[in-house]
């Protein structure tokens, strides 16, 4: 029972919550095993993985010391041959070697579409392969963060701490004799922002970046999207990470602090500060991380950028043996100083989604948002007393309703009569009331039916599909900022709460994060509003929808008054 007890802890004048970090005495990351030994070319580290391209020097739990004396541990692989090569550093607090996650954990037939032959039994979860890497000239630094595995002190999340400690490892590894001075960044999901917050504090030694699919807003973009908690996902991390000390406990954190806060404030990283070359990779489907890679795009300052948005899954994406060697064409110009004409790559590299169709891929652009796109308002109406959506205003107030137990919620509709492209950020803005409580959890997703009726979900891997556009809101929390709010892209302070009276019709905004999706002739848009999270994750399809405070029925206002209506990222010319 005691090692279930929270403990609470003064950090930065802020009372934040521990918990006790797993024991997991089976794995080989829980005991130090300092000692150094040489791996053969064509040897392979799990059955049917990649085969080493050369040898690797192998150094196992080295020990960094930090700025205030903490000792963590890190395995390196790095060439035999005697020299001065860059490092790349993927930074989790997941565990270097024996993690509790892996591609083999979910239970999915092809691996979440990850073969077995794109790693090498060596690499960390969602960091890059030693065979692959340090066959072409880099080192690779698998390092356990503060308190993970046997590293010691206690697992901090984001925040002030883990940044700090990442840039002594940069700087560390920067000033090995084996090293160039050069180090770059790579990883994805947790291990891409690490990134956002690291690179901020511009370590000197930090040459390049490469965060593939990472959240920069712990709170906007994945613990309380749209002020809603999200604590079921985040308790199956937090309440799994090994060590030997304490861990933040991140649930308990939103439960408690369910607004935008100074502790989720401190979580925030000056992206603006960001001034090394990036290759940053996106998706439209990430649950968690797609609002904030965007937003780390568009925010950073670094004038070397490119921006690459797949159409699949996170690792899929990173493993894919044509991504790994576009990655490493990035890295030979940054960290080795290779003139291989990287420069010439697109700044822009985007997929468009086409659910029951092809999709396009890697569809060169010179910037996000696209210049071209024209923002459209399709306006929130009844035609024929049947709900529809439209490019001009209905002239007489009218209203539907629902019951929050029912997860369809009401449906608006808009059929294309031409080949019709959307891509870019959503906003849907929308008069509600609600019936029976005082609050509103509310979900909104625009959808795509073929010619048919028949819904078409975008593709994300095998047996995985993903709605579609969507946004959500906690109604309480519809203050908006409007010196930082664009057309398309609401800005809510999340900070105070204004609870709704019986009978009150109050204005809303919900932003949807981009997305690049596709209508042919004949398709039509679905816009759904729920009380329901409709999305389920591809990694964890048996968890439930989150908790919400849904109580009664919500009713939607539209046309007189009441200009409801969904703008779009519309793209002329397609």
């Amino acid at each position: 029972m005691e090692e279930n007890m929270n403990i609470t802890k003064n950090l930065d004048g802020i009372d934040v919550i521990f918990r006790k970090a797993v024991v997991n005495e089976n794995s080989t990351n829980y005991r130090v095993d300092e000692r150094s030994f040489i791996l053969k070319k064509g040897s392979t580290h799990r059955e049917g993985g990649m085969p080493l391209q050369s040898d690797v020097l192998v150094e196992r739990d080295v020990a960094v010391t930090l700025r205030d004396g903490v000792k963590i541990r890190a395995d390196i692989y790095r060439p035999v041959a005697e020299g001065q090569y860059p490092a790349i550093i993927g930074w989790s607090p997941y565990g270097k070697r024996g993690s509790f996650l892996n591609n083999d954990l979910f239970g999915h037939p092809t691996r979440m579409d990850v073969p077995v032959a794109w790693e090498d039994g060596l690499n960390k979860f969602e960091a890059p392969t030693p065979a692959y890497w340090v066959a072409h000239g880099y080192v690779i630094i698998a390092p356990d963060s503060r308190g993970a595995g046997n590293s010691e002190g206690d697992i901090h999340a984001w925040g002030r701490q883990e940044p700090e400690d990442e840039y002594d490892l940069i700087e560390w590894a920067g000033q090995q004799p084996w090293s160039s001075g050069k180090i770059g960044l790579t990883g994805n999901s947790m291990l891409a922002m690490s990134q956002w917050f690291v690179a901020a504090l511009r370590p000197p030694h930090l040459a390049a970046i490469a965060p593939w699919e990472g959240a920069a807003d712990i709170y906007r973009d994945s613990n309380c999207r749209g002020g809603i908690p999200d604590i079921i996902f985040s308790e199956g991390i937090f309440g799994r990470l090994a060590g030997h000390g304490l861990v933040e406990d991140i649930p308990a954190m939103s439960a408690t602090h369910p607004l935008l806060d100074d502790y989720w404030k401190a979580k925030v990283p000056v992206l603006e500060n960001i001034d090394v070359p990036a290759y940053v990779v996106a998706s439209w489907t990430n649950l968690l991380h797609t609002g904030g890679t965007f937003r780390g795009w568009s925010s950073i300052s670094s004038t070397e950028k490119w921006l690459r948005v797949n159409n699949t899954h996170e690792w899929t994406d990173y493993f894919n043996p044509e991504n790994v060697d576009d990655l490493r064409r990035f890295f030979d110009r940054f960290l080795k100083d290779i003139d291989n004409g990287w420069e010439a790559t697109p700044r822009v590299r985007l997929s468009v989604m086409d659910p029951g169709n092809r999709d396009t891929v890697n569809r060169s652009e010179v910037a996000f948002p696209l210049k071209r796109q024209v923002t459209k308002a399709l306006h929130l109406g009844l035609k024929d007393g049947k709900p529809v959506l439209s490019h001009e205003s209905q002239t007489e107030a009218a209203s539907l309703s629902y019951d929050v137990a029912d997860k369809e919620g009401v449906s608006f509709f808009i059929t294309f009569n031409e080949l019709t492209e959307l891509t870019g950020s959503f906003n849907l803005k929308l008069w509600v009331e609600a019936d029976g409580n005082d609050d509103m959890d509310l979900f909104a997703f625009v959808r795509k039916r073929d010619s048919n009726g028949t819904v078409q979900e975008c593709h994300v891997v095998t047996d995985r599909t993903h709605v579609g556009p969507n946004g959500r809101l906690r109604v309480s929390l519809r203050a908006t900022d409007p010196e930082r709010s664009t057309e398309l892209e609401p800005f809510l302070p999340y900070d105070t709460p204004a609870k709704l009276k019986a009978g009150e019709i109050v204005p809303i905004e919900i932003g949807f994060w981009p997305y690049g999706i596709r209508w042919q002739p004949g398709e039509t848009l679905e816009l759904v509003i729920t009380g329901t999270d409709l999305l389920i994750r591809p990694e964890f399809p048996q968890l439930p929808p989150i908790p919400t405070l849904n109580k009664g029925r919500h009713i939607i206002h539209f046309g007189g008054e009441y200009g409801s209506k969904l703008l779009v990222p519309f793209i002329p010319g397609v």
